[in-house]
């Protein structure tokens, strides 16, 4: 029998854990390897989305007559998530046509808004995930004689457990939604993240670097790195949520230019001299991207629907389709505010990019180019 896999601890003495991605995906293999052999597990080895294989222990498995159903119990470590103890439940049916069909159950929240980068109507299952699941799901079925499978997520108790999140107000009804983009939950801490924030910052310094790039996460971090090719890799910075906190400390010690890069969302935010973006503390001010949008031109009916709009990111796709280059106007924004919070001695610039890492616009303008050159 193997190890159950515990979830490590971090650089910092907390238990990191296991994402809702990563126990569906894993109950979800559990149920089809069940299916197929015709018989019941109590434990499944599987990989998360950043390619660390893990065992997880199984709650639930049981054969059905068109497949399987097993769950994994969620350990979210030491992190205060409303899902710590959540039981994901896989149900598989096996079909002996190709594709993966992923359906949300019981407790799995339906997207009923647009500009969240899910269909309306289709189960919140963020993609990333979806593609765990699914990869999970084929491994299972290779050399067996069924071809493909209708996977149907549920977490009972999900509805209570949304009620502490903002997916209500964002369009996510009826539950939680099944997120991860690595497979591990990292604990979080405000005061430990801002401390490593302003230690990244130090480090840099004393390696002689007169400029960074401040990203919002891991994604905006990989992009920015293709964006800033010449820039050594202790020059990027996640500053998370944390934009005042950064460019204080950049002022501090006396960097010549901060180069913050995101996506819409927290760019937003900080369009509205927001320095502190947490998801918990503050919103997208529509107003403000209907003001910005009309300053470029935008009609009334595009600036309503903006006021109407469900995201960010909605916005973006709102004006994309009439070709308003809101992007760039954003950015200027964030340079404003970013520079004043500063205290005007540091260089503050501005890139922002879509969920693709394509650049979107940037302020000043060919900033980029002139790095590259």
């Amino acid at each position: 029998m193997a190890e159950i896999s515990v979830p490590p601890r971090d650089r910092k003495g907390l238990r990191t854990g296991f994402t809702t991605g990563a126990c569906a995906a894993a109950a979800a293999k559990a149920a089809v390897r069940c299916a197929v052999r015709g018989a019941t597990l109590a434990e499944i080895e599987t990989t998360l989305p950043n390619r660390t294989t893990v065992t997880f222990a199984l709650k639930r498995c049981e054969l059905t007559v068109t497949g399987a159903i097993c769950s994994v119990i969620k350990d979210a470590g030491d992190d205060p998530d409303c899902t710590h103890g959540a039981e994901m439940i896989a149900e598989v049916e096996l079909k002996s046509e190709p594709a993966v069909e992923i359906r949300g159950g019981a407790g799995v929240a339906t997207v009923t808004k647009p500009g969240l980068g899910l269909e309306v109507g289709a189960p919140a299952v963020n993609p990333v995930p979806r593609r765990n699941i699914t990869e999970m799901v084929e491994q299972e079925l290779t050399g067996s004689e069924y071809r493909g499978a209708i996977v149907t997520v549920s977490v009972p108790g999900g509805e209570e457990m949304a009620k502490e999140t903002i997916n209500a107000r964002l369009g996510l009804i009826g539950g939680i939604s099944i997120l991860g983009t690595t497979g591990i939950v990292r604990p979080y801490s405000t005061a430990a993240f801002k401390a490593s924030v302003v230690q990244a910052i130090d480090v840099a310094c004393e390696r002689g670097l007169p400029e960074l790039a401040l990203t919002t996460g891991g994604k905006s971090e990989a992009y920015a790195m293709k964006l800033f090719t010449q820039m050594p890799e202790d020059a990027f910075i996640q500053m998370g949520d944390f934009v005042g906190t950064a460019l204080k400390h950049c002022a501090r010690r006396h960097l010549r230019r901060a180069v913050i890069v995101g996506m819409i969302g927290k760019l937003s935010k900080m369009a509205d001299g927001q320095m502190q973006t947490h998801a918990a503390g503050s919103e997208v001010n529509m107003e403000l991207l209907a003001s910005l949008a009309a300053e470029l031109g935008a009609d009334e009916q595009l600036c309503a629907s903006i006021r109407q709009a469900n995201t960010a990111r909605h916005v973006l796709e709102l004006c994309a389709a009439q070709n308003i280059p809101i992007a760039s106007i954003v950015c200027r924004k964030v340079v404003e505010h970013g520079t004043r919070h500063a205290g005007g001695t540091l260089e503050v610039h501005a890139c922002l990019v879509d969920f693709n890492g394509s650049l979107l616009g940037d302020y000043p303008p060919h900033a980029i180019q002139s790095e590259q050159n």
